[in-house]
């Protein structure tokens, strides 16, 4: 059976308090990259050496275009790795609460969501019409 009104709304109260609550966050994706660098005496240009990493990074989308920041210390590593973790939760608390958001669209009664004046039944004619 579907949760009753009361309950949804007390569903879509809890979700906010969560939402209200989370850390700090951005969105993004921390990624692995190996290559090769510019010094071609370097030790990564020599046969069967895998090159220079893995060095992590963090992409992220402003205005449409990609970018990509390195970390300096493992600690900014460690820092946006939880502050996309915290983002990948916002997207789930906020996904929860726009469903529970339609449950509630669902059962709540029309008469409900209607305007004093909209509950106003509109009153018979009392002019009679004249017989021809």
């Amino acid at each position: 059976m579907a949760d009753s009104l009361p309950q949804l709304e007390k569903h879509r109260a809890d979700l906010l308090a969560q939402i209200s609550q989370l850390a700090d966050f951005r969105p993004g994706s921390i990624t692995s990259t190996q290559g090769r660098c510019g010094n071609p005496n370097c030790h990564c240009h020599k046969p069967d050496e895998p090159g220079h990493g893995p060095n992590l990074r963090l992409t992220y989308k402003v205005e449409g275009k990609t970018v990509t920041e390195s970390f300096a210390t493992p600690a900014l590593q460690r820092k946006a790795e939880r502050e996309v973790a915290e983002f990948a939760r916002y997207r789930e608390l906020s996904r929860a609460f726009v469903e529970v958001n339609a449950q509630i669209c669902r059962a709540r009664p029309v008469e409900d969501t209607l305007s004093p004046q909209e509950k106003k039944r509109p009153k018979p004619s009392v002019r009679k019409s004249r017989a021809k």
